[in-house]
């Protein structure tokens, strides 16, 4: 498996990360799936709050493994603070995993039930100098997590972010997306579970301080089916669904998992 080519089919998928990222068999990996029994109630976890810019939206682009949405994080202008954070973590990228039908998708699995899709926020710690400097701290960056489940009443927020996949269908694709607040994107509770893990695409360096939302916000299944009518192949290429783009559940190895909810 070369260096540059991961993804999540068979030849080159979950399974086999940890062949040229040897971090993947880590002890703090993500996902992890929540099993409410085994999760501490901690009183001392405040709210989380999050102050987005909306001039700070730059681009949405397909890069063959997910669509992303990334903002101009070069100074403090759409910063996430609170929770089980210490300092203020500066917004860099959302993107979305998905799964090839709406009964999968999301890669963290609650209570056995997994979701449509998973919504990551993405932030880093200024205070480590760059983006690869917080990658390399165990309090480097911190992740917003929502899931998307399948409902009758699709929130209309993520319209925006659909309507742009027409320009972004095939890998490599980039359009400008501008003046947007993803504080949209979030739920009404703003209830969450919290613990120490990693990103959960190679290099899937442990630097991850996650807010898993409870609540998880419905799509319908026609905006589903908009994600799923990207391509993971280049415009010259045969159209291949960029689909099931998640990584399965990884061991909690004796981690404590968080909640700031009874």
């Amino acid at each position: 498996m070369a260096q540059s080519v991961w993804g999540y089919d068979s030849d080159n998928g979950p399974e086999r990360w940890h062949e040229n990222y040897p971090l993947a068999k880590g002890d703090k990996q993500s996902p992890i799936e929540i099993n409410s029994k085994d999760v501490k109630h901690d009183s001392s976890l405040s709210s989380w709050h999050a102050s987005y810019d909306p001039g700070a939206a730059k681009t949405i682009l397909n890069n063959g493994r997910t669509c992303r949405v990334v903002f101009d994080d070069t100074f403090d202008r759409s910063v996430l603070r609170g929770g089980p954070l210490t300092d203020a973590y500066r917004l860099r990228q959302l993107h979305l995993h998905w799964g090839s039908s709406d009964d999968h998708g999301s890669e963290h699995v609650i209570d056995g039930v997994k979701y449509a899709a998973e919504l990551h926020m993405v932030h880093w710690n200024p205070k480590h100098g760059n983006f690869a400097g917080a990658l390399k701290q165990p309090d480097g960056v911190a992740v917003v997590g929502i899931f998307l489940k399948v409902g009758n009443t699709p929130k209309p927020e993520m319209k925006r972010i659909l309507e742009e996949i027409e320009n972004i269908k095939t890998k490599g694709k980039e359009a400008p997306f501008l003046h947007f607040d993803p504080s949209i994107l979030f739920p009404k509770s703003r209830d969450y579970w919290t613990y120490h893990g990693s990103f959960t695409t190679p290099p899937c360096e442990e630097c991850i301080t996650w807010i898993l939302l409870r609540e998880p916000i419905e799509v319908s299944s026609d905006q589903m089916a908009k994600l799923r009518s990207l391509s993971k192949n280049n415009e010259n290429e045969p159209m291949s669904p960029l689909v099931d783009n998640w990584r399965p559940p990884q061991p909690l190895k004796g981690r404590t998992v968080r909640a700031s909810f009874k």
